[in-house]
């Protein structure tokens, strides 16, 4: 069975990783638009750098939940593709073996210049840190007004995919909230404790409103009855 997942900031929220809604989340004395924008990455490189040096930072300091372990449980019995808003590494951590990032992975950098070629980066980005065709090394993040990674072939797994699970997102942030309009999936289960309205006009919307660390139990054992 094809079972594509999209994830978002609540599984990473269990593992200790604030968000970007939370009172003391990262937007916290922060504005998107002096951190998060290819215009502030032009206008105060050092403070946008500084920003994702800390998230690089606080990602390290985390370790992968049983919601992660769950997920990467899933690949015993079933095709499974993550597909992830979230740029920490704890899926990989978890076991997953097909993930792809769509905003992004903090672990890595690229070129200003030349988004096609990242390098693996786990200490911290400055200005004056140069990629081999002398562009300025940025943080492969998908920043506001940038189209998301790999987003033509995400398109098509969720189109093509048996089952759609959604487990820990608002589906408030576009085009990814958009992939649940897409599917053709039989069944489709939405793992979070404020599930977000869904609708399908091809499967049957199971929610379960529940966290990523005792959704994704619950969501196995669907899974097999």
């Amino acid at each position: 069975m094809k079972i594509v997942v999209l994830t978002g900031a609540g599984i990473s929220r269990e593992s200790g990783i604030k968000t970007f809604r939370d009172s003391d989340g990262l937007w916290a004395g922060h504005r998107i638009e002096d951190v998060c924008t290819p215009m502030a990455l032009a206008r105060d490189p050092q403070r946008v750098l500084d920003f994702y040096n800390m998230r690089r930072r606080e990602v390290a300091s985390v370790e992968p939940n049983a919601g992660h372990f769950g997920l990467a449980s899933l690949e015993e019995d079933h095709d499974v593709t993550i597909v992830t808003q979230n740029i920490d590494d704890l899926h990989e951590r978890g076991g997953s073996s097909k993930i792809i990032h769509i905003h992004g992975e903090i672990f890595k950098s690229r070129s200003v210049h030349d988004e096609s070629v990242q390098f693996e980066c786990f200490g911290d980005l400055n200005v004056g840190d140069l990629a081999p065709d002398g562009g300025q090394l940025r943080p492969h993040i998908c920043f506001f007004h940038e189209m998301p990674f790999h987003w033509d072939r995400v398109q098509y797994l969720a189109m093509d995919a048996d089952v759609f699970v959604v487990v820990g997102t608002s589906l408030a942030v576009y085009p990814a909230a958009g992939l649940v309009d897409v599917t053709r999936a039989k069944k489709i289960y939405v793992v979070d404790p404020n599930p977000p309205q869904v609708f399908s006009r091809f499967g049957e919307i199971i929610l379960i409103a529940e966290p990523a660390t005792t959704g994704v139990a619950r969501l196995l054992k669907e899974l097999k009855t």
